[in-house]
C-alpha cells in the first residue's frame, strides 16, 4: 500500500494512470502549494542498480528541459524502497483517450498537435536528449487552452537500457511506434523520434496505426520490411502534402528521413495552408475525460527479439 504523503511533502490525492514503469498519482505539493503529478516507479525497478543509476542521470537531464510543450520535471527521489519523479500536472486527456473516443482527428487538429510535439522534440534534441518512446499515451492535451505537452522524457531511455542490459539481444519499446533501427538494436538518435512522430501523425489522421499483427515480432517485421503507406489510402480526406510529411518521416533508412524536428515542423506548417479549419484543440480536450480518468498504456510496452531469424521471416511472407 502506497504511503499517503511522499517525502514528507507530496500528499497523494488520486491515482491517475499505470504504465510499464510505475503508477502516476495526482498530488499536492505542500511546500509550493500546487498540484503535481507524482510518478512512483515499480518496486522491482528499485532492485536494479543499473536502472537506478540511469534513472538518476536521465531525471537530472529531463529536469533541465524547459519548454511550453514539455511536461516539466520538478523533483525526484527515493522513498520506502522505491523511486519517484514529480512532474507538472496537466489537467486534460492524453491522445490515446481522444483517439479511443473519436477514432481520429481532423487534419488541421492533427497538424497542430504534431507541430507542437516537434517543437518539444527540437528543444530536447538540442540538449542531446532523445525521447525514444513517442506515442499517444505520452502526449497530453491541456483542457484549458488545448496546448499539447510531451511527457516521460528520460524515463524511456533509462528503462530501455535497463531491459537490454538484463536480456542481451532484446529491445524494449511500444512496438507499433518503434523505428527500424531500434528493432535492429542500433542506438537511437533524433531521427528515431521523428519516425515515431510520423507514426503518431498517421494514427491521428486515420484512427489506426499503419502496422498490426498477431504478435509483436510480426509487427516488428513490418517496420523492417514494409513502407508506411500514405495516410490518404486509409483516409481520402488527407491531402498529398501530409502524405509526404508522413512518408518522409517514416523512411526505414534513417539517413533518408527528414533531417530534424525543425525541418519536419516547417513541412507541416506549409502543409497546413491547404487544410480546412477545424475546431480548437481546447474544445476537443475539454469534451474527453481528463488524464486521471483515462485508461493509460492501452498499447503495452513489450520486449521483442532484437534479431528476427530467417525462419521467422519466412513465416511472415
Amino acid at each position: 500500500m502506497i504511503e499517503t504523503t511522499v517525502d514528507g511533502r507530496y500528499q497523494i490525492l488520486a491515482r491517475i494512470a499505470a504504465g510499464g514503469m510505475g503508477e502516476v498519482y495526482r498530488a499536492h505539493d505542500s511546500v509550493l502549494d500546487r498540484e503535481v503529478a507524482l510518478k512512483m516507479l515499480h518496486t522491482s525497478l528499485a532492485d536494479d542498480s543499473g536502472f537506478i543509476e540511469r534513472f538518476r542521470r536521465e531525471a537530472r537531464s529531463a529536469a533541465m528541459l524547459s519548454h511550453p510543450n514539455i511536461v516539466a520535471v520538478h523533483d525526484w527521489g527515493e522513498t520506502q524502497g522505491t523511486y519517484f519523479m514529480v512532474m507538472e500536472f496537466i489537467r486534460g486527456p492524453n491522445l490515446r483517450g481522444i483517439l479511443m473516443r473519436d477514432g481520429s482527428l481532423q487534419p488541421a487538429q492533427a497538424v497542430e498537435v504534431v507541430t507542437k510535439v516537434l517543437a518539444a522534440l527540437e528543444h530536447a534534441h538540442a540538449q542531446g536528449i532523445v525521447h525514444r518512446d513517442i506515442k499517444p499515451e505520452n502526449i497530453l492535451i491541456r483542457s484549458s487552452d488545448g496546448e499539447p505537452k510531451v511527457g516521460d522524457f528520460g524515463l524511456a531511455r533509462a528503462f530501455a537500457d535497463s531491459r537490454v542490459s538484463h536480456a542481451p539481444g532484446t529491445v524494449t519499446g511500444t512496438v507499433q511506434y518503434l523505428a527500424p533501427e531500434q528493432i535492429e538494436g542500433h542506438p537511437a538518435d533524433p531521427r528515431t523520434d521523428l519516425y515515431a512522430t510520423g507514426i503518431v501523425l498517421y494514427e491521428l489522421l486515420t484512427g489506426q496505426v499503419p502496422f498490426t499483427g498477431e504478435t509483436s515480432v510480426a509487427v516488428a517485421y513490418k517496420h523492417l520490411r514494409e513502407r508506411v503507406p500514405p495516410p490518404s489510402h486509409a483516409n481520402p480526406m488527407v491531402p498529398v502534402a501530409l502524405d509526404r510529411v508522413v512518408l518522409n518521416a517514416t523512411e526505414r533508412n534513417r539517413d533518408r528521413r527528414t533531417a530534424d524536428a525543425g525541418t519536419m515542423r516547417t513541412d507541416l506548417v506549409q502543409a497546413a495552408d491547404e487544410l480546412p479549419p477545424a475546431s480548437p484543440l481546447s474544445e476537443l480536450a475539454a469534451s474527453v475525460a481528463p488524464a486521471d480518468e483515462t485508461p493509460a498504456d492501452r498499447l503495452a510496452t513489450v520486449t521483442i527479439p532484437r534479431a528476427i531469424s530467417p525462419k521467422q521471416r519466412r513465416r511472415q511472407r
